[in-house]
């Protein structure tokens, strides 16, 4: 008997690092049945991680080469697979669920795709945050780290901002989702940052608005102002988005308010620390962390377990009692080289074949 598409893709997919765990009534087929159709999904599911030849897909696949080019080149169009350049011609690979072909849906998220994703959110996404290490990791704004010379440039939005070449701001599909359900939060939407290393990377795009480098830095001290916690890639080459999170909304975060699931996202290499003469016990900064790491007792006092070191609470300080400081060399998480390198230790992990044949 033939496999269902979906359910072949959905195995494919749960293959990689980031995984795509099934559940008991099937919703990830749902979800995907919403974005694929039975063709496209059958053609994703022979897709390989790495960038490939329409060529080499084809004799793997079947089909005439260019029938399959404009297939996989709409498939592309549409958020659903990776596109690329090889040195032999454009290529085409399998795209994780998240982050990924989800997030590639910000344009075009309706109702239905919202629902079917807070379905399939809230039975499989606990079983892919538990997973070490992490999707994110947090990262501070420069200025609420106290000794700026302690921080290195992957450790840094206002410095990741600074290196890359091109800039741009869409709207946050998390939000969008949650508003579409109608559970919308406070926050604002138009603060997910990219970043490119090539200039006017963004200039023609539909669905990002280019920026330059003032306004993006703009953006970013915007976000932290709205109490949002700035995370990107778990990796320390090659970081191309800055999410701006909360707890009500991000999928990322919410795995914490939602699933109750302790360290979601990997804590930066700073902590909170507050300077007794100067606080005030105004309670500022507990109202504003999202983290629970902050009580008031005559002076605030910070929890070093649960404070991820994002510095939203220090901007937010009128007294200027509060700053990051650089944690203990030992208690500091490693930071994954490349992209590659966190799938493989992910990888790990889950006790996934390395090399499948």
């Amino acid at each position: 008997m033939e496999i269902n598409p979906y359910k072949k893709l959905a195995e494919k997919l749960d293959a990689l690092p980031n995984g795509f765990p099934s559940t008991k009534d099937e919703a990830e087929l749902r979800l995907l049945a919403k974005l694929f159709s039975p063709e496209e999904a059958a053609l994703a599911a022979c897709l390989q991680p790495e960038l490939e030849t329409v060529e080499a897909i084809s004799a793997r696949a079947g089909g005439e080469p260019e029938e399959l080019r404009k297939t996989l080149k709409g498939m592309s169009r549409q958020g659903l697979i990776n596109a690329g350049k090889l040195d032999d011609g454009l290529g085409y690979g399998l795209m994780p669920f998240v982050v990924g072909i989800y997030e590639m849906q910000v344009s075009t998220i309706d109702n239905e795709l919202a629902q079917l994703f807070e379905n399939y959110y809230r039975q499989a996404f606990g079983e892919m945050l538990k997973i070490k290490p992490q999707f994110h990791r947090v990262i501070p704004v420069g200025e609420t780290v106290r000794n700026s010379l302690e921080i290195r440039p992957f450790e840094s939005a206002a410095d990741l901002v600074d290196t890359a070449q091109s800039w741009g701001v869409l709207d946050c599909i998390c939000r969008k989702q949650k508003a579409l359900i109608g559970e919308p939060c406070k926050h604002p939407i138009d603060v997910c940052m990219v970043l490119d290393h090539s200039p006017g990377a963004f200039d023609h795009s539909t669905v990002i608005r280019a920026l330059n480098q003032e306004e993006a830095l703009a953006t970013l001290r915007r976000a932290a102002e709205a109490g949002l916690v700035h995370s990107v890639s778990n990796n320390q080459q090659g970081v191309h988005y800055i999410c701006n999170c909360c707890t009500c909304s991000c999928g990322i975060l919410r795995g914490m308010s939602s699933l109750g699931i302790a360290n979601v996202v990997a804590r930066s290499a700073f902590v909170n620390q507050v300077d007794d003469a100067l606080c005030s016990g105004c309670n500022d900064c507990v109202e504003l962390c999202q983290f629970e790491a902050l009580v008031v007792d005559g002076v605030a006092m910070v929890n070093t377990v649960r404070c991820v070191g994002c510095g939203v609470c220090v901007l937010a300080c009128s007294t200027g009692a509060l700053g990051l400081v650089r944690r203990p060399e030992e208690s500091i998480l490693a930071t994954p080289e490349t992209l590659a390198d966190w799938g493989t230790k992910r990888a790990v992990s889950r006790e996934l074949d390395l090399d499948p044949k």
